[in-house]
């Protein structure tokens, strides 16, 4: 599963990258956690481009109630057809979600290992992300999303057997399309992306605590 990412790319680096109409105003974040806010991009209502804030955790628009998001941080691409919390929006509402990097953790007995995964470059990139709305009784609606998970590739298998979908800019358009519903011609976007393009390392135990929002929880793990 993907349980913590970041969002630490300046403004004007993620308006180039997912071609926004305006520069957004973004603090730096390095440890994501589920049910925070995260930055996402979707198609507006006139059909451009627009970055929102989404709920990290869906919501199908039939939940009872908000306990159900905790349990939907991700979707496994391979069952995106058949679960019913997760058809309909990969028919009609997928989006991307902004990050440049993200954590998992290698089991070592009771405890574990916590590692960072990015671009060999650093620069940001869209994980395939679905989001719903969700209206409560008697409160306002909820925007969330999950993170759509794939098998690993060579460099995360090591650490963990699934990884978050990361998809290329020009995958970007395909996937927000609302006319591209056939779950056959969105399947190879869901693919472990080439490992090669991606580095590793260990970083700090500091990163298991969500309240612990600082670039040190990236860091390289320092040797010894």
């Amino acid at each position: 599963m993907c349980g913590r990412f970041t969002q630490a790319a300046p403004g004007e680096v993620v308006a180039a990258l997912f071609e926004l109409p305006e520069v957004p105003v973004l603090a730096p974040r390095y440890n994501i956690a589920p049910t925070q806010d995260v930055a996402a991009v979707r198609l507006g209502a006139a059909g451009g481009r627009e970055l929102v804030a989404l709920r990290w955790g869906l919501l199908p628009s039939w939940a009872r109630d908000r306990a159900a998001a905790a349990r939907m941080v991700n979707a496994r691409a391979e069952t995106l057809v058949d679960k019913p919390a997760f058809r309909a929006a990969f028919r009609a509402r997928r989006c991307l979600i902004v990050a440049d990097g993200f954590y998992e953790w290698r089991r070592r007995g009771a405890a574990g290992e916590p590692y960072y995964f990015a671009r060999r470059d650093a620069r940001p990139f869209g994980f395939a992300g679905l989001w719903e709305r969700w209206q409560g009784e008697g409160s306002g609606p909820v925007e969330s999303c999950t993170i759509i998970t794939t098998a690993a590739n060579e460099t995360v298998a090591p650490v963990h057997d699934r990884m978050p979908v990361i998809l290329d800019a020009a995958e970007f358009p395909l996937w927000l399309d609302p006319e591209a519903r056939d779950p056959e011609a969105l399947a190879p976007l869901l693919r472990p992306r080439a490992g090669a393009g991606m580095r590793a390392y260990p970083v700090s135990a500091l990163v298991n605590d969500p309240r612990n929002d600082v670039p040190a929880c990236r860091e390289p793990l320092a040797a010894g």
